[in-house]
């Protein structure tokens, strides 16, 4: 008979089974609760337009799962995980000359740059020299660094806005090749920490190249549940926590979900005030996506886009600045910033022979319900002329339909919650254990915590850290009754 478990772990996104790992490693004994039908959190894969057409539901380009200082030390590979790498990490079109491409080669993407060759160097070199140690520190929760010399003058640029660290360079090429990557902050590009987010994007190209996961973004999560149940981990699905009467007794529960899921299963075994901090949580903007089945490759105007996993689209610094502070306002952008992932131009399982998938999508206001169809084409359209004629079908998921199907999306947000100056290391309240709460036996683990968002699995690891503490001290015990979630 197997015996009861040590620590339950509600969700089955990358930060939940991440923990799930961690602490199966060290002895505990985990059981982990999905209440979709399928695991993985943001990720899924399924054929959402066409037989054959294999699509990420949520992410795509795994940059920082390649790189985790957790995931690295897995042997994913042994349980199916093959990464797939393009040419280069990322393609950003302009409207006037080539595109400027990150290359893993510092060398290479620095020699296009022309003047700013030098500059570029200088910015990304020294970070360079042990890069994932630099990783390691970068992706971790407020404290002291390992290598504090070297966080020191990352964070000189870090704490920077993307306009202000795209001062250094003065062509067109550069600054808007910095900030297509500090777009991926989901923050106007004026605010403090875009160059953070800027600066880790061009030095995770210069390390590994951008991959996707052949076979999809679904195998991740099959090797992360592979190996997880090797070490004697149990995974249910199809199980939804509503309250607390819905876990089994367990010493400790982590939580893979949003601060508002936490706040309403567990308002009965949580202080008022911390809940009323918990539903205070800023998630920001959200975005609305679309997946291509296509009838050939994405015709860009320079064709050497197709060498990416990654192609930013929305033309210079400016236009992305003025595109993602529209956002920012609570607007929606006319000619906004489109992140496209071409999944198939290197990983052939995700389409029939001679065909191609597409993946688009914008920022837009939290629970928007404007479809942005139009404008993301006309701007597809702008770089690949041609590209409505390759169309085959389409899918589109707005801010309510990717909430409804990870309620971790709220607003369609789809990185765990807004991460400026305000919320950066204060997530998801500002304690001196994030992953803590007031309750010993309550914790989360979800993007809501340090790092933050993207497919890593660091939020889940150091919130196993702080679970294991004490563990053996807490008797298994039911979690008792409690209120119906309803958001």
């Amino acid at each position: 008979m197997a015996r009861d478990a040590d620590v339950v772990i509600v969700g089955s996104g990358p930060n939940g089974l991440a923990a799930a790992i961690a602490l199966q490693q060290a002895g505990a004994q985990v059981l982990v609760l999905e209440g979709h039908r399928e695991l993985g959190g943001g990720m899924r894969s399924a054929e959402l337009t066409l037989p054959g057409f294999l699509h990420d539901v949520c992410s795509a380009a795994h940059p920082m799962g390649i790189l985790s200082p957790y995931l690295r030390t897995l042997p994913l590979e042994q349980h199916g995980l093959v990464w797939m790498k393009p040419k280069v990490s990322v393609a950003h079109p302009l409207d006037e000359g080539d595109a400027v491409l990150l290359h893993k080669s510092v060398d290479e993407t620095a020699r296009a740059l022309g003047v700013d060759e030098r500059a570029y160097r200088s910015l990304v070199t020294p970070f360079l020299r042990d890069p994932h140690a630099m990783f390691a520190d970068a992706l971790a929760p407020l404290r002291i660094p390992k290598h504090p010399l070297r966080m020191a003058r990352f964070g000189l640029h870090a704490i920077r806005s993307a306009v202000g660290l795209a001062g250094r360079f003065s062509t067109p090429q550069a600054r808007a090749l910095l900030a297509g990557c500090a777009a991926h902050s989901i923050l106007p590009l004026e605010q403090p920490l875009t160059a953070a987010v800027g600066l880790i994007f061009l030095l995770a190209g210069h390390v590994e190249e951008w991959p996707v996961a052949r076979g999809g973004s679904r195998s991740i999560t099959n090797a992360l549940v592979s190996l997880l149940r090797s070490l004697g981990g149990e995974v249910r699905t199809d199980t939804f926590v509503r309250t607390l009467s819905d876990l089994p007794p367990a010493r400790r529960v982590l939580f893979d979900t949003s601060p508002a899921q936490l706040a309403l299963i567990c308002a009965p075994v949580l202080p008022n005030g911390y809940v009323r901090r918990l539903l205070q949580y800023r998630y920001g903007p959200g975005v609305f996506k679309i997946d291509y089945a296509l009838d050939g490759p994405i015709p860009w105007r320079d064709a050497r886009c197709r060498e990416a996993s990654t192609v930013h689209v929305g033309g210079t610094l400016e236009q992305l600045a003025e595109a993602e502070g529209a956002v920012g306002r609570g607007e929606h952008a006319a000619r906004p910033f489109v992140m496209v992932v071409q999944q198939s131009e290197c990983d052939d399982t995700r389409a029939p022979a001679g065909k191609h998938t597409g993946y688009a999508y914008v920022h837009v206001p939290s629970g928007s319900t404007i479809d942005q169809t139009e404008v993301i084409e006309a701007q597809l359209e702008r770089f690949a002329p041609g590209f409505k004629q390759r169309v085959l079908a389409r899918h589109t998921m707005g801010t309510q339909a990717l909430a409804e199907y990870n309620a971790n999306n709220v607003g369609g947000a789809i990185t765990g919650g807004m991460a400026d100056l305000g919320q950066l290391f204060t997530r998801p309240v500002a304690r001196l254990d994030p992953y803590t709460t007031p309750n010993p036996r309550v914790l989360i683990c979800s993007a809501s915590t340090p790092p933050g968002g993207g497919v890593h699995g660091m939020c889940g690891y150091f919130a196993a850290q702080r679970a294991l503490k004490g563990l053996e001290r807490i008797p298994v015990a039911s979690f008792g009754g409690g209120r119906v979630l309803t958001a």
